[in-house]
């Protein structure tokens, strides 16, 4: 069983489309169809397709994260998460579908055309998710004090135009809440 199989994923919230190109230049293509995106269909599906072969997935980066690649890491299968914008397309390919996107994916895997990106372990995606939770905040409060501002345009108090000591003890006096502007 030295044969090699090349699966690409089309990957969303809520199901998975799958692909398979067998080893080989010309070798055969299948849709296999969509499954759930959930790891127990994803073992069950890993576990179907070992018995033809070894396996080498690939999908594209998204919103889903990387826990597919852990999963299939963890099951001992080689597993590629690829960059959507260095997928190569031809000019004139403007059809999407799942089904085409799957067995773009497993024929450009077994070519060698995919350029994978790096897979932060755990720690790695905790530290970016509380940055940019840290950023969104901070815009948040930006848009507070812009409010807060355009409020005081807007009754035509010229002296409050920006938020001062003034401003912060008054919003205190008026809700009993400490303001961190």
């Amino acid at each position: 069983m030295d044969k090699t199989l090349f699966v690409g994923l089309d990957v969303h919230k809520a199901s998975i489309s799958v692909s398979v190109a067998e080893d080989g230049r010309n070798g055969p293509v299948r849709f296999l169809g969509a499954i759930p995106n959930t790891p127990a269909d994803i073992a069950k599906l890993a576990k179907r397709l070992v018995k033809e072969g070894r396996l080498e997935f690939c999908y594209e980066a998204g919103c889903c994260g990387y826990v597919i690649h852990r999963q299939l890491e963890e099951l001992g299968h080689a597993c590629a998460v690829v960059a959507p914008s260095r997928i190569p397309r031809k000019p004139g390919d403007r059809v999407k579908t799942d089904r085409r996107d799957s067995q773009k994916l497993a024929i450009l895997h077994r070519s060698g055309d995919l350029t994978a990106v790096w897979v932060p372990d755990e720690t790695h995606e905790a530290i970016r998710d509380l940055a940019r939770a840290r950023i969104d905040a901070s815009i948040q409060l930006m848009r507070a004090r812009q409010g807060c501002s355009a409020n005081f345009r807007y009754q035509r108090n010229e002296t409050l135009l920006s938020i001062t000591r003034f401003m912060r003890r008054e919003l205190h006096s008026r809700f009993r809440a400490p303001f961190c502007f």
